[in-house]
């Protein structure tokens, strides 16, 4: 059932993220917020839970709908939205289907690896990562094992709970601060080419070419300033860049000067790729996108399902290609892993991982104005944290 409780549980959960896209954080707050989330969690019934989980995922990610705008598919927007809520509504269902406080969890912990679809934007621990405790597992393991320990027994052994939560947080507190690393920048002069291109004009044939004009004038600007390495957004090149020969010998010839970081498309054998090209010294080198969009740029159903979806709604378009692995680039000596916008908020980029650099280019056109820059930022803060890294992100929009 829908209550008062289910509602701020749900406003809790998102606090953190709005306060983020408001230029609002305060570590003190976020920690409280996050904190009193968790302990409503465990006091609510499933029925409560299902609209906290619709609720939540209605917060989160009302956005998603937006990019069927660019399909001529505006009137699938409402359906979306609501079935992403119903999706997260049935999940949070699994937190309360025992009312034992140990069932509800080890429930919520294991819920932390699920990513319905693969789509793996919502995190149980995000509320915490702008707050006085880290977000890795084991530390929320503990988090939500303290508060309901202290839920369970602060009737019974009030002074003992309070003193042991308290512990337990200080214990937490230190450890984050302990784990956490200043990364020293790259010793690169780089030049980063932010866009602000909307997506409606982005694929449009008329401003082709004022784009490509633009984009090589930021070059030139780059190489007049003394920079040694730009790096323009995803698809800053909208074309097949492959396929055309005049702006890759074009680059070719500029790179020679500067090295370029740029995303565009790429095509081999009739099989299409998001893709960052790199050129320097007169060479190209191609990383293709490892791990694509949810529903976005592949559809993660069976084969018969997808193409339905594909046929019914894409006019028959087909579903991007992926590489087989990570790309690291070496840019003048220094190593830099490949990421294109979502993948960066995932682990199979970071599989054999050699480098705490990384290059993300991001296109979130499609989804602007809204959130989705926000949470995106602070899932790449997430990652920052689990794998020490440092981000070099150049995004449209």
């Amino acid at each position: 059932m829908f209550t008062y409780k289910s509602a701020l549980t749900a406003l809790f959960f998102s606090f953190s993220l709005y306060a983020s896209y408001l230029d609002l954080n305060v570590i003190f707050l976020n920690t409280i917020v996050a904190l009193m989330a968790f302990t409503l969690l465990f006091t609510l019934s499933k029925k409560e839970l299902f609209f906290v989980g619709f609720l939540t995922g209605f917060f989160w990610f009302w956005w998603v709908g937006y990019s069927f705008y660019y399909y001529d598919l505006s009137y699938l927007i409402p359906l979306v939205i609501f079935g992403v809520g119903l999706v997260y509504g049935i999940l949070f269902v699994g937190i309360g289907l025992f009312e034992n406080i140990v069932y509800k969890s080890l429930m919520l912990f294991a819920l932390s690896f699920v990513n319905p679809f693969g789509f793996n934007w919502f995190k149980f621990e995000l509320p915490f990562i702008q707050s006085y405790f880290g977000t890795s597992k084991i530390e929320f393991f503990l988090i939500i094992f303290t508060l309901a320990f202290f839920i369970q027994y602060k009737n019974i052994y009030k002074k003992q709970s309070l003193v042991s939560i308290t512990t337990i947080f200080l214990i937490l507190y230190g450890y984050n601060v302990y784990t956490q690393t200043d990364i020293q920048k790259p010793q690169l002069k780089i030049a980063q080419y932010n866009t602000h291109i909307d997506q409606d004009k982005k694929w449009n044939r008329i401003y082709k070419d004022k784009i490509i004009f633009d984009n090589f004038t930021a070059i030139q600007n780059a190489i007049t300033n003394g920079y040694d390495l730009i790096i323009l957004p995803e698809t800053a090149f909208p074309l097949v860049l492959n396929h055309n020969a005049n702006i890759e010998a074009l680059l070719l010839e500029m790179s020679h000067k500067i090295s370029i970081v740029t995303g565009s498309l790429f095509e081999k054998d009739g099989l299409h790729y998001n893709s960052t090209y790199f050129y320097e010294k007169g060479k190209v080198q191609v990383a293709n996108k490892v791990v694509l969009v949810p529903f976005g740029e592949a559809v993660p159903l069976p084969e018969k399902i997808r193409d339905f979806i594909n046929n019914l709604f894409y006019k028959g378009a087909k579903d991007y290609e992926t590489a087989d692995k990570p790309t690291t680039f070496t840019i003048q000596g220094v190593k830099f892993r490949n990421a294109i916008c979502y993948e960066a908020t995932t682990d199979e980029i970071y599989k054999n991982l050699d480098t705490q650099y990384v290059i993300t280019i991001s296109n979130n056109g499609w989804f602007t104005p809204s959130i989705q820059p926000t949470l995106q930022k602070l899932l790449m803060q997430y990652y920052k944290k689990k794998y020490n890294l440092y981000y070099i992100n150049v995004t449209n929009f």
